[in-house]
């Protein structure tokens, strides 16, 4: 009987022990478990981050280099290639190393500096974005003024800004999760860490801390979308008020500008404030938002941008004559 009683003892012990140690690393479920379907996502991931280096980057050398882009348009516009840059580096390497592994594993401290740089880079883009919006709204609206509002004492002020926003907004995040007890179930079901789905895994209780993500990042979201929705709407009722022979050059830019504000609200929103979550529909938006998005942007600002396509077509030259020469 004292024999029965002290394995029943060991038995509980090691039990509880189990299931309160530590965690010192979460494990990645991904995307997939079929081994042809990785195989195609590695192809796809990789693809798109070498197209997301190589646009981005050439934009930024682009928008530096040429002296005829020297605006805080396109100033903006290179710190938003910067930032998608970033934020697409955050998660797409690993992931793509992850597809040679079975088990899928990042530590506990990598893990919060993923979410803390996503949401760092995530927060200083929603900035740059309304930023973008006003730099339209102060050359259409307000043309005359232009030169001295968004001098370049501003501009620097204004990326500043954005990234200290970022910052805040990362710390705000992170300030209380970090100290929360991991102590049992260590599977993120993501191919990335975020906040929502690791504050899951803790052993205490996260209500306040649901609620404090969805106030700061969803709110937010939802806020400066609607707040930049209302600003281009403006923009397009003032270009079409007063028709000149820049209007059609205008609402080009517009076009590109708010195709990239719907790319990159669409999926933080249904992500952050959506209420009713959908695992599958999550995951198409996180590879949305972390591979897709900074690839198309550059491609949208590009296309749709004539003194872009004039300022890389004036690089390639310049580049070919410094070979010839060389």
């Amino acid at each position: 009987m004292k024999e029965a009683s002290a394995e029943l003892l060991f038995w509980n012990e090691s039990t509880w022990e189990t299931n309160h140690s530590v965690v010192t690393e979460f494990i990645l479920i991904g995307l997939s478990d079929s081994r042809e379907l990785q195989i195609f996502l590695f192809a796809f991931f990789f693809v798109f981050y070498v197209g997301i280096v190589f646009g981005n980057v050439l934009i930024v050398i682009t928008v530096s280099n040429d002296s005829h882009l020297h605006f805080p348009m396109y100033f903006l516009l290179a710190n938003l290639s910067f930032i998608d840059l970033c934020v697409s580096s955050v998660t797409a390497p690993k992931t793509i190393a992850d597809f040679f592994y079975t088990r899928k594993v990042i530590s506990v401290k990598g893990c919060f500096t993923q979410i803390f740089l996503l949401h760092f880079f995530g927060g200083s883009e929603m900035v740059t974005l309304v930023a973008m919006a006003f730099d339209r709204y102060v050359a259409i609206c307000k043309p005359l003024s232009y030169t001295t509002i968004m001098c370049g004492n501003v501009c620097v002020g204004i990326v500043v800004t954005a990234w200290g926003i970022g910052f805040l907004h990362s710390v705000s995040q992170l300030a209380f999760a970090v100290s929360l007890p991991f102590c049992g179930p260590n599977k993120v079901d993501s191919f990335y860490c975020d906040l929502p789905r690791v504050l899951k895994l803790a052993c205490a209780d996260t209500y306040r801390l649901d609620i404090m993500v969805i106030a700061n990042s969803g709110v937010l979201s939802v806020c400066s979308f609607v707040l930049l929705i209302i600003s281009y709407g403006i923009i397009l009722l003032t270009i079409q008020r007063r028709p000149s022979d820049r209007s059609s050059k205008a609402l080009s830019t517009l076009t590109a500008h708010i195709t990239v504000v719907l790319l990159f609200f669409g999926p933080c929103i249904f992500i952050y404030a959506w209420p009713f979550p959908i695992k599958s529909l999550d995951k198409f938006l996180a590879v949305f938002y972390s591979v897709v998005t900074p690839l198309l942007n550059p491609i949208i600002y590009t296309l749709r941008n004539t003194e872009m396509k004039t300022a890389m077509r004036r690089l390639r030259q310049w580049n070919l004559n410094f070979w010839v020469k060389s």
